[in-house]
């Protein structure tokens, strides 16, 4: 486990800020305590620094997981956010969705049509959730 690099750190709080804007800073400095994010076998990690420091006592081969899963980094680089992360972005969340559309045309659509991409869902989580660490 280790600390993000400055790039990773940057892609994975552009992905945050579609969504939470500026109250990334809330999930880092809060009242119960410091988080901090930290990757692991290319899956970013959300924990408070306590669990962070009773973590460096165990081996990276052996460390399977610690904290909560917020994403992963794929092969080319890019982050993509997991269902586990849901908890701590809902307060923040206007809405976790891509708009397909813009507003005029939403109101003219057909309603088979897409309007929202979709982010996550609970049955992603279900159907992946073995391979979700």
């Amino acid at each position: 486990m280790r600390p993000l690099t400055e790039e990773e750190t940057k892609t994975m709080f552009e992905k945050l800020s579609k969504y939470i804007g500026e109250n990334i800073k809330l999930l880092v400095d809060r009242p119960d305590g410091t988080y901090c994010f930290r990757l692991h076998k290319d899956r970013v990690y959300y924990m408070s620094e306590k669990i962070l420091k009773l973590a460096t006592n165990i081996s990276r081969d052996k460390l399977v997981s610690v904290g909560t899963c917020f994403g992963k980094f794929t092969k080319t680089s890019k982050f993509r956010l997991h269902i586990t992360a849901l908890d701590f972005l809902a307060p923040y969340a206007k809405g976790f969705g891509v708009a397909a559309k813009s507003t005029q045309e939403c109101r003219r659509v057909d309603p088979m049509s897409i309007v929202v991409f979709h982010q996550a869902d609970v049955g992603e989580f279900i159907r992946n959730e073995d391979t979700l660490t």
